[in-house]
């Protein structure tokens, strides 16, 4: 450890250089599995006594027997104790001519009556036993009286005044007072140089800037680091890594404050053996650090894995984290083993059951609350301190791995060095949750100037790559103190948070879906490239100009999207399968930090869409369409003229009503699905809030959809909601299309087969233009003639229909296709352009033209027959130079949606049973309005974690882009086929 050493310890304790190095050397290249066996005092055996440094079973000396705490040896009954170095004792028999043992055990004496079951004397009720002299020389016979302590000789009163003592060992010679240049401190006497007097009592608060002279560091750091490095005292080595702890194990190279006088002590114990057998933790000292090497942190965390399995479920069974801690208070006295749970780690308040629920592998767990300060003072006067361990089991060979510690406060050479890399990290062990008492500046009962608080306890368990056995590296504990300064005890608040999380390596999941992105959005550029060449084919243009980019941006966004939205989901059900249905561990869900990119190409995949779907709105309301009248005028014969001397008859006009009624079908239309919106959302609903799928997505491993309100409920997962939620709502509305296709239309209602029998029921045929020179075809010309009759002559009509004694509906002789795709030839769509600008020109200023509205119907009633007799006269082949020719779609033309043959002479008609006319509707665009919907329902939710929020608000857009649709189609359709607005119902 990189700190220094004062000028006393390094003249007192000389190590030779060869073993410094090769103790750094091990430390460097030694990739230890820091694994150690559990014991507590119970288990010593009568011989053996617990060593509170090592947390292990030490045994006694010959003659020697564990004292009645367990933490100490003492000499057998009719033995004398002689101390014989600082850290251990030797016991002598006493002779027989004195067979009983002093009280304070260092002395053999003759007693004046009987012996204690201990060996010692014993006196009367109310008398005093006596076993020095007046100088404090050992007497021959002890002698049941009161002790004299006027003087003193080696014996002072005890702390009660009822005996008198010898004075405490640390004091020299013959005398129990400490005269100069011995050093008095702590109630011990220290030789002068055995360590300087200038030491620093202060704890540093870096958030707040300031330091504060502690008044348990002014009193007991310089005697707890005397007595540690002098006479090894176990307790005050213990009580110096404690002051250590409180100041945030922050150290540097030239500071004399706790952890500086800890480093110093520990760099001295280089030469002796290791605790353990861990080269970090020395004898007699606590375990604080696990070395500065760079790159430690990642090899002590990240080398080898934890000796145990978890599985969720199967025989094997196994999702209990047992941790367990040794407990210190703040003097350095073990207090006990405890079991990490409740009331410890974690501050806030909760019932055991959900608190002990952190400790189920697997469950994302996270705690927070505000805490009162005036109740964090009562409950916690002084600070208690864990060292935390990994039960490891093993029945009578049971073991347990230590967790390293990352304090997020700790500064190195004033750094704050574990904010940064992790090669940077400085890994600790040893922490607390409360500090009330080293901010006391005037006294250790005075009210604290500043607290500090765990404001963060985390433990993270970490998969090991590729397993599949459940294995996990050791579990990194990160505490992240706050410093509180007091200001008003009755009204300040500090927030805490405890949290259990698990992570994987997630870059090569990573990598597999950039992979898998990559390839496919190829995929899509070249799918973006053919639609782009079919359309510029499709409006007749050769020119590759500003708007053609324009459009291979809009198509590629539209399959970049599904890209998107295929990895998104994909990706999505990987983790909710596998992570649920998963028994021995073998992936783990990404963190909410690691979730941000999947989030961005979630987002990427609905902003793509919305520019799609937008793209063909624009396109459907903006289409060109036509309604071709077959209809020919009767003669009435009770009606007639005289011309020239001889009567003529008067033809009856052509009704218009057929027209309006096909044009309003037409506009009912164009805003059906192949689903119903409404039943959509109440389904998705109803699976998610009311059979409680979205349990689901929460942040456990149990596919459970039931759970009780006592239990603990993690947080939810982005990746498994948004999986959740889009499979639901795209297996729903799938469900749907196939209920709508295969039963609803065959046998209910079926409004686009219902819409072409309508046209040839009308005599009218319908002419859809989605491209300057392509679009589809409704042949509708009656195989009656006539469709404007009555009901009597109607229904005989269809009677001959049904009873096929009248020719097929199809457009060629004996066929009964009705829909085609039609590719035009560049002078049909001029002459029909021609015919449109003549319709839209207004003849004379039209300040005159709008004076007269009847001119303005005068001269679409023209421009509607001149358009209807040149489209039907077309389909009728009466024009050689504009002729078509009728021919059926090679599937792979189907396939990749392009003509491969350009109409240059005639018009091509694609037969088209499969109506896909609809592709200028709603209708034909189910899949794009599906994933938009489910996109939109997603991206709401994960704004808001609310299904409710999100079903409301994407009913909301339907709404809203159902209305524009039906707006702007609706105008479109009066423009476009002169269709007077107001017979639209």
């Amino acid at each position: 450890m990189a700190t220094g050493t004062l000028p006393s310890v390094v003249s007192r304790y000389k190590v030779p250089i060869i073993t410094l190095f090769l103790s750094v050397y091990i430390d460097l290249f030694d990739c230890q599995q820091f694994v150690i066996p559990f014991k507590s005092p119970s288990e010593c055996s009568g011989e053996e006594f617990f060593d509170i440094s090592s947390l292990s079973c030490v045994s006694c000396g010959s003659n020697q027997l564990r004292s009645t705490t367990g933490l100490s040896c003492i000499c057998k009954t009719g033995y004398q104790t002689l101390i014989t170095d600082k850290t251990s004792i030797t016991c002598q028999q006493c002779p027989t001519d004195k067979p009983a043992v002093i009280t304070d055990g260092f002395g053999c004496i003759r007693c004046p009556g009987s012996l204690s079951d201990e060996g010692k004397c014993q006196c009367p009720p109310g008398h005093i036993l006596v076993e020095r002299d007046i100088n404090g020389n050992l007497l021959d016979e002890a002698r049941c009286e009161m002790c004299n302590g006027n003087t003193p000789g080696l014996t002072v009163p005890n702390y009660s005044g009822d005996m008198c003592e010898r004075c405490q060992a640390s004091f020299i010679n013959s005398s129990c007072v400490c005269n100069p240049p011995n050093v008095l401190a702590g109630g011990l006497c220290f030789p002068s140089g055995s360590l300087s007097t200038n030491v620093n009592p202060s704890v540093n608060y870096v958030q707040l800037k300031f330091s504060v002279q502690s008044a348990w560091f002014v009193k007991n750091l310089y005697s707890s680091s005397a007595a540690c490095l002098v006479f090894s005292n176990l307790t005050a080595c213990q009580a110096l890594g404690n002051m250590c702890v409180m100041n945030m194990h922050s150290f540097s190279s030239i500071s004399s404050d706790a952890c500086g006088l800890f480093n110093t002590i520990f760099r001295s114990r280089a030469a002796l053996s290791s605790t353990q057998d861990i080269s970090y933790w020395r004898v007699n000292l606590p375990w604080l650090y696990y070395g500065d090497e760079p790159g430690l942190a990642g090899r002590v965390i990240q080398t080898d894995p934890v000796p145990i399995r978890f599985s969720f479920r199967g025989r094997n069974k196994n999702t209990d984290i047992k941790l367990l801690a040794a407990v210190y208070n703040v003097r350095g006295e073990f207090l006990r083993w405890e079991q990490v749970g409740a009331g410890n780690l974690q501050l806030c308040p909760g019932t055991t059951k959900k608190q002990s629920a952190a400790f189920s592998f697997g469950t994302a767990y996270q705690e927070s609350c505000d805490l009162s300060v005036a109740e964090l003072l009562g409950a916690h006067p002084e600070p208690l301190f864990y060292d935390v361990f990994l039960d490891l089991g093993g029945g009578e060979n049971r073991k347990l791995l230590p967790l390293p510690t990352l304090v997020y406060n700790q500064q190195y050479n004033g750094r704050l060095i574990n904010q940064e890399s992790m090669k940077n990290w400085y890994l600790s062990r040893r922490m607390f949750v409360v500090d009330t008492l080293s901010g006391r500046e005037k006294s250790t009962s005075s009210l604290p100037k500043v607290i500090r608080v765990a404001s963060s306890v985390k433990i993270r368990f970490q998969l090991v790559p590729r397993t599949q056995e459940g294995q996990v590296f050791p579990p990194l504990m990160t505490v992240t103190y706050r410093d509180v300064p007091i200001t008003d005890i009755n009204t300040q608040t500090v927030a805490t948070t405890f949290a259990v999380e698990y992570e994987m390596d997630q870059n090569e999941a990573r990598i597999k879906t950039d992979t898998a992105l990559g390839v496919m959005a190829g995929v899509a550029l070249i799918y973006s490239l053919l639609k782009t060449v079919s359309w510029k084919r499709r409006i007749a243009s050769q020119l590759i100009d500003a708007e053609t980019l324009l459009k291979f941006l809009m198509f590629y966004a539209g399959d970049l999207a599904n890209v998107f939205f295929a990895v998104t989901v994909g990706t999505g059900l990987y983790w909710l399968i596998f992570y649920k249905a998963q028994q021995f561990v073998s992936v783990l869900l990404p963190l909410p930090a690691q979730e941000e990119q999947f989030v961005t190409y979630i987002g990427c995949a609905f902003a793509l869409k919305a520019v799609q779907f937008l793209h063909k709105l624009i396109l459907q309301v903006s289409i060109d369409v036509f309604f071709i009248d077959w209809e020919r005028p009767r003669c009435k014969a009770n009606r007639t003229v005289q011309a020239a001397g001889e009567p003529k008859r008067d033809p009856s006009p052509v009704s218009i009503w057929r027209t309006y009624f096909v044009a309003n079908e037409w506009n009912e239309i164009q805003t059906i699905r192949k689903i119903s919106p409404t039943f959509q959302i109440m389904a998705v609903l109803f699976f998610l809030e009311v059979l409680d799928f979205s349990n689901l997505a929460l942040r456990d491993p149990w596919p459970t959809l039931q759970r009780s309100t006592q239990e603990y409920t993690p947080s939810y997962s982005i990746m498994l909601r948004y999986a959740l939620a889009s499979t639901l709502w795209l297996c729903i509305g799938f469900l749907q299309v196939i209920f709508f296709t295969v039963f609803h239309e065959h046998f209910i209602e079926d409004k686009i087969r219902q819409f072409v029998d309508l046209c040839s029921i009308s005599n009218i045929s319908v002419l859809l233009l989605s491209h300057r020179c392509f679009g589809y075809y409704i042949h509708g010309r009656s195989v009656h003639g006539h469709a404007d009759t009555n009901m009597e002559e109607m229904n005989n009509n269809l009677n001959r229909e049904s009873e096929s004694l009248c020719g097929q509906r199809g457009l060629l002789p004996n066929s009964e296709i009705q829909t085609f795709q039609v590719s035009l030839t560049n002078r049909l769509r001029l002459q029909y352009d021609r015919i449109r600008e003549q319709i839209g020109r207004r003849n004379g200023p039209s300040r005159l033209m709008d004076t007269s509205s009847a001119n303005q119907f005068e001269q679409r009633a023209r421009g509607y027959q001149t358009m209807n007799h040149f489209l039907g006269s077309v389909i009728d082949h009466a024009h050689p130079d504009m002729d078509y020719i009728v021919r059926d779609k090679m599937m792979l033309e189907r396939v990749i949606g392009m003509e491969f043959l350009e109409p240059s002479e005639k018009s091509i008609f694609y037969n088209d049973e499969a109506h896909s006319f609809s592709d200028v509707l709603f209708y034909g665009n189910e899949a794009t309005l599906l994933i938009f919907d489910t996109l939109f329902f997603c991206v709401v939710d994960l704004g808001s974690q609310s299904f409710v929020l999100a079903a409301v608000l994407t009913c909301v857009q339907q709404i809203i882009f159902r209305l524009i649709r039906n707006t702007l189609g609706r105008k479109n359709l009066v423009n476009k086929t002169l269709v007077d607005e107001r017979f639209l119902i």
